[in-house]
């Protein structure tokens, strides 16, 4: 998309705070008819501002009492396989590949010690490991708007 204005902002800014507020919510707010505040949406998410839509749920209310940050460092030989590896982990969660003495960043959930340090096991096998416990969560920000 090559411009955002204030109104696609304020549109991006809504639904990353609520992504259930309808169209007709969200032209009220930002001063367009609903057709018209549909229309924007349909244009962000074809272009790809707006990625897609989920529920967010609480890890504890599925059994997911142990939440850790694993830092992974590996080789460039041996970092698709490790990648291959977390993908197949259902317990982890988020992938992120990051600079530094540290090649992955891994979020994982599991139910308890037993199992994380099976997976903690398992991706040891490509390189040093570093293990985290999350003692608390906060909430996520909404991406800010850049601007040029």
């Amino acid at each position: 998309m090559d411009s955002l204005d204030d109104i696609d902002l304020a549109i991006v800014g809504l639904l990353q705070a609520d992504g259930r507020l309808t169209g007709a919510e969200i032209g009220r707010r930002v001063g367009l008819s609903q057709p018209a505040a549909a229309a924007r949406i349909q244009r962000l998410e074809k272009s790809g501002v707006i990625t897609g839509y989920r529920a967010v749920v609480a890890p504890a209310a599925l059994g997911l009492n142990i939440h850790a940050v694993v830092r992974l460092r590996t080789t460039h030989a041996r970092l698709a396989d490790a990648l291959t590896l977390a993908a197949r982990l259902p317990e982890v969660t988020g992938t992120l590949r990051v600079t530094g003495e540290d090649c992955l960043l891994l979020d994982v959930h599991c139910t308890h010690a037993e199992r994380l340090e099976e997976i903690v096991d398992s991706l040891a096998r490509h390189g040093p490991v570093t293990t985290s416990l999350v003692l608390r969560t906060y909430p996520p920000k909404p991406l800010p708007a850049a601007r040029p």
